[in-house]
């Protein structure tokens, strides 16, 4: 045990040094598995070099909105700030007043304290986000890192399909199914991540319009963005509305901005969102949150971002398919029952179950021949018997959309196909 911690510590301190072209190498990866839904679909009907192609713009597309999204929102405070300083020096008067007409014990540390906020100047304040502006724009040389490495990953995952076909046929099933987990998984995240943060965007911006706050739309997407930085992200989108209502109103417009963004936060995104969260990526809430802590520390600030799908990638190759360290999920995992069950052979039943939606669109396609019918209703029954017996263990459905290619069973995306990587040959629970 002392062996292994060692060895997972001198593992981060080798990551750390060359954390920056991981985390780029690794959002790549994101990007990629994001787009895939419209490279497969794209190439049913065009040249799969083409398909490619396509989903990488979109990718490209994706960060690009993001990083405009972001920059776009911290040059507008900037931009909106100065026309609020004599607000700014009039409330610090009118917390001086107070103090003085109730006789408030000015100790060292009362002393302290408000000659700290007297001292703030609005020049400063306005200087340090300028800063932070003319630090994303210093990320320009990581976001074309990232670009590039996207580029290349999306031209080679023309030809995934069939790697991970040969990877799980002749060398390691139980591999190739833990990378299709960790892919779908992570597609999943995203996904379920981007539609509560709309929710809440949508929610905040309705919030702040109501109450007058200026550049409401702006600080609703700003809350949006932010949202993908897991717990903390919620605190990070919750400072500018508060600083512009404090300036543009007073103190208890700024109060109510703070308790109408946290019910919508407990509500959605503490009850809700971890919830479809875990059903999506395997982990509690505990260990989202430590992750974000960890992989921040490992991978520096896209970390905070890339924490919830390094923590499933690790997961899914580490814990889900070693039946010897499948017991720290009783303690990690949303579901603790997968601590003792074969994911595998889930994977398997699901797989079989998917097969029913086939065979009974083939039973019931206008112009079908009796033999077809026939075969069709005979393997359809059988599977019936395994799809009953994997949602009687599992409570689960099958995924229509597992496949990773028009043509292929398995793939970065996918629950594996038991036909391509041989289950049986996977561990056993």
């Amino acid at each position: 045990m002392l062996l292994g911690l060692a060895a997972v510590f001198l593992a981060i301190q080798g990551i750390r040094e060359v954390n920056s072209m991981l985390a780029t190498a690794f959002m790549a990866l994101n990007l990629v598995i994001v787009v895939w839904p419209i490279q497969r679909s794209l190439a049913r009907h065009i040249p799969r070099v083409l398909a490619s192609i396509v989903a990488g713009l979109a990718a490209i597309a994706l960060l690009g909105v993001m990083i405009w999204a972001m920059g776009w929102t911290i040059t507008r405070l900037i931009q909106e700030l100065p026309n609020y300083s004599q607000q700014y020096y009039h409330m610090v008067d009118q917390l001086y007043s107070f103090a003085s007409r109730h006789n408030i014990d000015t100790n060292a540390v009362v002393n302290q304290a408000l000659d700290m906020v007297r001292g703030v100047s609005f020049t400063t304040v306005i200087s340090a986000l300028g800063q932070v502006a003319s630090g994303l724009t210093n990320a320009v040389g990581l976001i074309l890192m990232i670009i590039i490495i996207l580029i290349f990953m999306v031209l080679d995952s023309a030809g995934f399909s069939a790697r991970m076909t040969r990877l799980g046929e002749r060398h390691s099933p139980t591999l190739a199914w833990a990378l299709s987990n960790f892919a779908r998984g992570t597609r999943k995240y995203w996904v379920v991540t981007t539609i509560f943060g709309l929710i809440v965007a949508c929610g905040n911006w309705i919030l702040l319009a109501a109450l007058g706050v200026p550049l409401a739309l702006i600080w609703a997407i700003f809350s949006f963005v932010t949202n993908y930085i897991p717990n903390v992200g919620f605190v990070i989108g919750l400072v500018p509305p508060v600083l512009m209502a404090l300036l543009s109103s007073n103190p208890l417009t700024a109060l109510w901005v703070i308790v109408g963004y946290c019910i919508l936060n407990v509500v959605i995104q503490t009850f809700l969102q971890p919830k479809f969260t875990g059903d999506a990526v395997g982990i509690t809430p505990t260990i989202a949150i430590l992750s974000l802590f960890l992989w921040a520390y490992v991978l520096g600030p896209l970390g905070t971002i890339l924490a919830v799908p390094a923590t499933l990638l690790m997961k899914s190759i580490f814990i889900d398919i070693d039946p010897h360290a499948r017991w720290l999920n009783a303690f990690i995992a949303s579901n603790p029952a997968t601590s003792d069950q074969d994911p595998m052979r889930l994977s398997d039943l699901l797989a079989r179950a998917k097969r029913i939606r086939v065979l009974s669109a083939i039973v019931h396609k206008p112009g079908v021949t009796p033999e077809e019918a026939e075969a069709a209703n005979l393997e359809l029954n059988a599977l019936e018997e395994e799809a009953a017996a994997a949602e009687a263990e599992f409570g689960t459905e099958s995924d229509p959309d597992s496949t990773i290619g028009p043509d292929s069973t398995t793939g970065p995306d996918s629950t594996t196909s038991p036909d391509a990587v041989k289950p049986k040959t996977g561990p056993t629970a």
